[in-house]
């Protein structure tokens, strides 16, 4: 990808000093090149004509609405996408078809659309609406758009015209297809794989994987560094499988100006590669995700792309996956040129939490000791901040192997230890404890603890699932945090280049699940992958109070926003996620107390500029806001209303002089502006 130079000029701090914000004379400067800033996935602009003082005066510039445009009518967007701006033009994707939008930057007019014709593969997607966006780079002085989409198709597209590059990729022998720009990546990912070759038969590109060995899909832009295009996948959700068969999520490259295939990295490693042995039972035969379905990060001048990846095939339980299943819940560098693991860290041992790491990891550069230390951070559901000299793949700071529970389950099989950062501390609540109860005053801290007790409410960090039957009688297990974070896809973190200090929202909510037998919920999974029933698959377990007259016994904030120092390691502040509502701030049981706001559960979209720190929220009024925060304190200076909540990500871009800010909303985009 190319990223967003930026330059200095003559009348830069003029222009600074009357408000413009941005020089004129390096357009690059002015864009936002990928959904994560750039391929370090800060999410940093250097813009500075909006900041706290001004914010206020932003109005709406444009609206653009999926069910309005050519874009799948009547469809439902989700805001998991993120435009990217460049060459003048505003790039995205709509829709379950993923259709590719072009958009006039300053009306938010569509410009041209490109849509892949239905597949099997495609209506089979179980990720079609989640692809959060496109990829950008030139080629030969071509902008170039790169698009993945639900049926595992990469296409190449004139970012002018939106049509299929010309002598680009194979093509796909498909009606409606069209005969260039685009590349069949199952075809690619399953050659030599032994469940597909062993079949014997001729490959049908409509229908791409069997479905009872296995099925691929996507959920995120490609990444393209130093001319070559990186492609990552996903799989069926792992709380939805019974089966345990499934294809590898083997990360795939190609040459950026021809489409040639390069090379692929096996996720789940065959005899005689490395981590082979941490596949007993023979699973790596059969089964299969350990995909990498968050997006992608990179340095190009050490030319090293960074994946994180998920657990294997399936969630909750790996009884049939027995050992420590490299590279599930890894986090990955690898040679952009040839594919060759340079390092990895695998940061959950044999997973079952789904603990995948769900956003892209962030490269920044940090003082440490007095030395400069190239880094990349990986935000995690699990709370931890993962921290690694990006190079090297040495910890930044200390990791220590610490004992965890181990399971009842019959056939399960956990580490006796997972790998425990010592710094940062963690961002959010893990686990639950008696710490972590409201304390306001000794009776409700009596009385929250009653409820904790009796409704056996206090678990550690990775406490072991519990089967249906099991010798305890419980009915579910309770992990902290669930599956909604920490962090996760709705919440990406943003870091300042210039001060090395990283800002992560993540929440504080917890999973409750059972295990039941697998032939139970099998026939309620609607054309489920994989042919071989499991023993135990996730059901959804009882619930427990965890209330007193409606007020939660577990402090705030509910969700939050944290910053950290990464040259330190030491937390810098701790803000809540927008405000409580009326009915919490109100509630009797507080009622002439002190106590802090605990905000809302959930995640903000965020945005860093020089300036400031912006994030989105509700008022205790429920009232959507785009907030600017003080970068050094977390501090509100300033914050106007919008129509809608801003979610999964904010981006900006100057155009015409103007600095736009961008909200994903439900539906679309709402473009700020000022005056």
């Amino acid at each position: 990808m190319t990223g967003r130079r930026q330059t200095a000029c003559g009348v830069w701090l003029v222009m600074a000093l009357l408000g413009a914000g941005a020089c004129g004379g390096d357009d690059a400067a002015q864009e936002w090149r990928g959904i994560n800033g750039d391929e370090r996935a800060t999410r940093f602009a250097p813009h500075t004509q909006i900041d706290g003082t001004n914010i206020r005066a932003l109005k709406v510039a444009w609206e653009w609405k999926g069910a309005e445009s050519p874009v799948d009518r009547g469809a439902e967007t989700l805001p998991r996408n993120l435009p990217i701006y460049a060459r003048g033009k505003l790039f995205t994707t709509a829709g379950p078809k993923r259709t590719v939008v072009a958009m006039d930057p300053a009306t938010g007019k569509t410009l041209w659309t490109f849509q892949e014709p239905e597949t099997f593969r495609w209506d089979y997607s179980m990720r079609a609406s989640h692809g959060k966006g496109v990829a950008y780079a030139e080629i030969d002085g071509r902008g170039v758009i790169y698009i993945v989409t639900p049926a595992f198709f990469l296409h190449a597209l004139d970012a002018e015209t939106g049509k299929p590059l010309e002598g680009w990729g194979s093509g796909v022998p498909l009606p409606g297809f069209p005969a260039t720009g685009s590349v069949d990546m199952v075809k690619d990912l399953i050659q030599g794989w032994a469940p597909w070759e062993s079949r014997r038969e001729t490959y049908d590109p409509n229908i791409g994987i069997p479905i009872e060995i296995g099925y691929i899909t996507n959920s995120s832009p490609p990444i393209v560094v130093n001319g070559v295009v990186i492609v990552g996948n996903s799989a069926e959700q792992g709380y939805n499988q019974t089966r345990i068969e499934n294809v590898p999520g083997d990360i795939l490259a190609y040459d950026a100006k021809t489409g040639a295939f390069k090379w692929k990295f096996h996720v789940i490693p065959r005899p005689g590669e490395f981590g082979h042995e941490t596949w007993e039972n023979d699973a790596w035969t059969f089964t299969g995700d350990v995909s990498s379905w968050a997006p992608l990060s990179a340095d190009p001048e050490r030319g090293l792309v960074y994946v994180g990846t998920n657990g294997a095939t399936m969630d909750f339980y790996g009884g049939f996956r027995p050992g420590d299943n490299l590279f599930s819940t890894t986090l990955l560098a690898l040679d952009v040129q040839t594919g060759r693991r340079a390092w990895h860290s695998q940061l959950v041992r044999h997973d079952i939490w789904n603990y995948d790491n769900p956003v892209a990891p962030v490269l920044l550069d940090v003082k440490k000791d007095g030395r400069t230390v190239p880094g990349v951070f990986q935000a995690t559901k699990q709370a931890f901040l993962y921290s690694f000299n990006r190079e090297t793949g040495a910890p930044i700071w200390p990791m220590e192997d610490r004992p965890v529970p181990q399971s009842t389950v019959p056939g399960e099989k956990l580490a006796a230890t997972q790998p425990f950062p010592t710094r940062p501390a963690p961002y959010d609540l893990q686990g639950r404890n008696e710490s972590h109860l409201i304390d306001y005053t000794p009776e409700l801290r009596a009385r929250a603890l009653a409820v904790a007790q009796e409704n056996g409410l206090f678990n550690p960090l990775f406490n072991p699932p519990v089967h249906r039957g099991n010798p305890e009688g419980k009915t579910r297990f309770q992990y902290c945090p669930g599956d909604i974070g920490g962090v996760n896809i709705t919440g990406p973190p943003v870091a300042d280049p210039a001060s090395g200090v990283i800002f992560i929202t993540s929440t504080s909510g917890c999973g409750n699940r059972l295990l039941i037998p697998g032939a139970e919920r099998d026939p309620t999974i609607d054309r489920p992958t994989g042919k071989t029933i499991v023993d135990w698959t996730p059901g959804r377990g009882a619930g427990a109070p965890s209330a007193i007259d409606g007020l939660s016994i577990w402090k705030g904030p509910y969700g939050r926003i944290v910053a950290i120092d990464l040259n330190t390691g030491e937390h810098l502040w701790t803000v809540p996620n927008g405000e409580a509502p009326e009915a919490v701030r109100n509630h009797p049981l507080l009622k002439g107390l002190n106590v802090p706001d605990p905000g809302r559960s959930g995640h903000s979209a965020m945005l860093v500029t020089p300036t400031a720190l912006f994030a989105t929220g509700l008022t205790s009024d429920n009232t959507p806001h785009l907030f600017a925060l003080d970068k050094k304190t977390g501090r509100r200076i300033g914050q106007v209303a919008t129509s809608q909540r801003g979610e999964y990500g904010i981006m900006t871009y100057v155009h015409g002089g103007k600095q736009f800010i961008v909200l994903p909303v439900t539906g679309g985009y709402i473009a700020l502006a000022l005056p």
